[in-house]
């Protein structure tokens, strides 16, 4: 019996996790997360074909991610799984410029991983706080780091430079793009679909809490929205995205921001959540009668249309769109909206078929293939670890 890959994928507010088995193809065994860690933390795991669903609340009280792990790890126990654990995947959001392939945590390793803390200050450390606690509660197993970067370093470097003084960019000041590990199981579903070609010239928006786009020539990244941190790009639920840097310019020295005020703003009170002053849940906004929720979910769809506009740019053209991630996969309204904005590139949905959530959700005449396709972080991390050997 091969050993059990368990997958943790932290974030500021939930621990998703996941356990599959295989040497060849991977086997789902369990699938769960710990949501709602700041307030009110549950405890939820969805039903597999080996695994009954479970749905627990852990209190009324906010918890540590460590707490988060703890209850994942009580829950795994219970199951008879985490002593079957050989290998651990960690999906870690920065790598840098060093790591574009999944690699061993070592000491040396996870060092180098603490100095990019500042580039991804909502997930780094949170990420590598979970390498610290697997590490401790199992010993034996191999700790390994995907990285959400690496799947943008196919980019031309022409993508990924500033306008500024190229030493700088031989320093690492550079876009990096991010939820790659999202788009690699887009681009491993779109090859599964259309065969080498993966839809051709792609464009593909991962909007969730966090937000980005990412055009794809044949599955490899050309262009992304995201670029030196995670702040970049597309509105997003409490993120700024892209904005004119004399605007920042301004905050510190005519405001006079603090360098720690500035970054508490531009990541946890801007985007959805600053513009509507209500909230940074679209499904709250859009359920919303308040002015101020229809101007922040109008920003949000005018900016992924404008993004859209840049990436077919990049690209040449656009032959397949698709949706993943929360907003992506289950605000139907949205994909719609979207994609009147980007009707000027060929685009026409069903509205019938994107009501019911179909995975094609294009009208017959369009000329650019449309797809809702459910995102797979875990299953990712878990792929990428198929090429470490168990201990």
């Amino acid at each position: 019996m091969t050993g059990v890959i368990l997958v943790l994928n932290g974030g500021s507010s939930s621990l998703k996790f996941a356990a599959f088995q295989g040497r060849d193809e991977l086997h789902l065994l369990v699938r769960g997360s710990v949501s709602s860690i700041g307030e009110r933390p549950r405890l939820h795991v969805a039903p597999t074909a080996t695994t009954p669903p479970f749905d627990r609340r852990l209190g009324e009280q906010g918890i540590s991610v460590g707490k988060a792990f703890e209850a994942v790890a009580s829950y795994l126990t219970d199951r008879d799984l985490l002593h079957r654990v050989s290998r651990v995947g960690h999906r870690i959001v920065h790598g840098g410029r060093e790591f574009a392939r999944a690699t061993l945590l070592d000491l040396g390793t996870l060092d180098a991983l603490r100095k990019l803390e500042p580039l991804a200050p909502i997930h780094q450390a949170i990420n590598l706080e979970l390498v610290d606690l697997a590490g401790r509660l199992l010993p034996k197993a191999k700790q390994v780091g995907c990285f959400d970067t690496a799947f943008h370093a196919t980019q031309p470097e022409i993508a990924r430079l500033y306008g500024l003084p190229y030493e700088m960019s031989e320093q690492g000041v550079v876009s990096y793009g991010f939820h790659g590990l999202s788009y690699s199981h887009i681009a491993n579903e779109l090859s599964t679909r259309y065969g080498a070609s993966a839809g051709g010239r792609a464009i593909v928006a991962h909007l969730g809490s966090g937000a980005s786009l990412c055009a794809m020539n044949a599955g490899r990244s050309v262009a992304t929205t995201m670029g030196f941190s995670t702040l970049d790009g597309l509105v997003m639920s409490t993120r700024c995205g892209a904005i004119d840097p004399g605007v920042l310019l301004h905050l510190l020295q005519d405001r006079k921001l603090s360098p720690d005020e500035l970054t508490d703003l531009l990541y946890e009170k801007s985007g959805l959540l600053g513009v509507s002053g209500l909230s940074g849940d679209m499904q709250t906004l859009l359920a919303s009668q308040d002015p101020a929720a229809a101007r922040a979910v109008d920003l949000f769809v005018y900016r992924v249309g404008r993004e859209i506009g840049s990436l077919a740019a990049a690209l040449g053209g656009l032959d397949t769109l698709v949706f993943t991630a929360g907003i992506g996969e289950h605000a139907s309204v949205i994909r719609r909206r979207i994609c009147e904005a980007a009707a000027w590139l060929g685009v026409a949905m069903d509205d019938g078929l994107n009501r019911s959530s179909e995975v094609l959700v294009s009208a017959p005449d369009s000329r650019v293939d449309v797809l809702v396709i459910p995102t797979d972080e875990e299953r990712a991390v878990a792929t990428e670890l198929l090429g470490f050997e168990t201990v």
